[in-house]
C-alpha cells in the first residue's frame, strides 16, 4: 500500500486503544510505527539495482518482525515521548501502529514476505489497488474525527469500513476472476497460471494476466454495479525461455544470476518486450489493464555479462493513455473496444 495510508491505518489503529489525554501523542506514534516497515526502501545499492525490488517489502513486513519493529520505533520515539508515556504504553502503540503493515501490503498484489524467515514465498491477496482513494480516505476520516472527538468508538467504526471495503475488495476480485475464466474458456486455453488484479486506484477495472502454451495473455475486464460488466481483451507475448534466449550467457555469471533473481521476483511473468530491444519485462504491470507494455523491467546487456543488469521504470504519461485508461474505468465502450457479459 502506498505509504500515506500506512501510516492512516497506523495512526487509527493506535486510536483505538488510547485514553482521551494520549490521543494525539498515540496518533503520531502510530502513524510514525505505520510508515516505519516502508524504511526497507532505503535498502539499496549503487552497484546492485534489483537488491532494492528484492528487499522491498521483505523482512521488516513479517508478522514475526513485528515486535521487533515495534521495538525499533519505540527506542526511536522514547526520548521524545519518555516524560509523557510510560514506556509499555510507549511500545502498545508502537505495536499496533506497527503490526498491520505487512498484512495491508499482503492486501495488494506487489508481494509481502509475511511469513520470512519460515518461507520466502511473497503474499499477494489483489484486493486492492497499491493506491486506492476510497480507502485511504476512510483511514483519513477515522483519523481526524478520533482526533476531535478523542472517543476509541470512532476508530471501531473506521476500521469496520476499511475492513468492510477490503471485503467488497474480495468479491470484486471473485467477480473479475470469473469473467477472466469465462473469456479464457472461450478461447478455449488452458491457463497454466493465472492472476487477476485491481488496476491503479479503483476496484472497477481488473487485469487479467494468465500463461497458456508459452504464451503470457493480458486482458482487462471491467465489473460493474449496476450496469453490464466489459472484457477489453489485450495482446500476447511470448513467455520467457531461459534456455533458449541466453545459450551464450554463462550460468554463473551475474547477469544470469540477475535474470534468475528478476524471474522469481516477476513469478515468471517475464518476457522480452517487444517494443525495446534486450528489455526482460515484469508482464504483470502495464499502464493499461490490458497491455503487455511494461512497467518496469531489466536491461540485459549480454556483452557484460559480469555487470548487473539496470532496473528500470517506463511510466507512460502520454495523453492517449491516460485518457484510453478512463474510458476503460468508466466502461465507454464506444471510445474503446470491448465486449459487454
Amino acid at each position: 500500500m502506498d505509504i500515506v495510508t500506512q501510516g492512516l491505518l497506523g495512526g487509527v489503529l493506535a486510536q483505538s486503544v488510547a485514553d482521551k489525554n494520549e490521543k494525539k501523542l498515540a496518533t503520531f506514534i502510530g502513524v510514525f510505527s505505520g510508515l516505519l516497515a516502508d524504511a526497507d526502501i532505503l535498502i539499496r545499492s549503487a552497484d546492485d539495482p534489483l537488491l532494492n525490488i528484492e528487499f522491498h517489502r521483505h523482512f521488516s513486513h513479517s508478522l514475526f518482525f513485528i515486535p521487533i519493529g515495534a521495538a525499533i520505533a519505540a527506542i526511536l520515539l522514547w526520548p521524545f515521548v519518555r516524560r509523557h508515556l510510560t514506556t509499555a504504553r510507549l511500545y502498545l502503540f508502537c505495536l499496533l501502529g506497527y503490526s498491520l503493515s505487512g498484512v495491508l501490503d499482503a492486501c495488494t498484489s506487489y508481494g509481502t514476505h509475511l511469513f520470512w524467515p519460515f518461507t520466502d514465498e511473497r503474499v499477494a491477496w489483489r484486493l486492492i489497488s497499491i493506491v486506492d482513494p476510497v480507502f485511504t480516505l476512510i483511514l483519513l476520516v477515522t483519523l481526524v474525527m478520533g482526533l476531535r472527538l478523542k472517543v476509541k468508538k470512532v476508530a471501531y467504526v473506521g476500521l469496520s469500513f476499511s475492513l468492510a471495503y477490503l471485503l467488497l475488495g474480495y468479491v470484486q476480485q471473485q467477480r473479475a476472476q470469473s469473467l477472466a475464466n469465462e473469456l479464457i474458456q472461450s478461447r478455449n486455453h488452458l491457463a497454466v497460471k493465472q492472476i487477476v488484479k485491481p488496476t491503479m486506484g479503483n476496484n472497477l477495472l481488473w487485469r487479467s494476466v494468465y500463461v497458456h502454451q508459452d504464451r503470457i495473455y493480458v486482458d482487462a475486464v471491467r465489473v460493474s454495479f449496476f450496469s453490464d460488466n466489459l472484457v477489453f481483451e489485450g495482446d500476447s507475448v511470448q513467455q520467457l525461455d531461459l534456455n533458449s534466449s541466453f545459450p551464450n550467457l554463462a550460468t554463473d555469471s551475474t547477469l544470469f544470476n540477475d535474470i534468475l533473481r528478476f524471474i522469481s521476483f516477476s513469478d515468471n511473468y517475464v518476457a522480452f518486450d517487444p517494443t525495446q530491444e534486450q528489455v526482460l519485462a515484469d508482464v504483470r504491470y502495464s499502464m493499461l489493464a490490458n497491455s503487455t507494455k511494461p512497467l518496469w523491467g531489466i536491461v540485459i546487456d549480454q556483452s557484460n555479462p559480469q555487470q548487473h543488469a539496470n532496473y528500470k521504470f517506463f511510466r507512460n504519461r502520454d495523453t492517449a493513455v491516460r485518457k484510453t485508461f478512463i474510458n476503460m474505468l468508466l466502461g465507454r465502450c464506444a471510445a474503446v473496444e470491448c465486449e459487454p457479459n
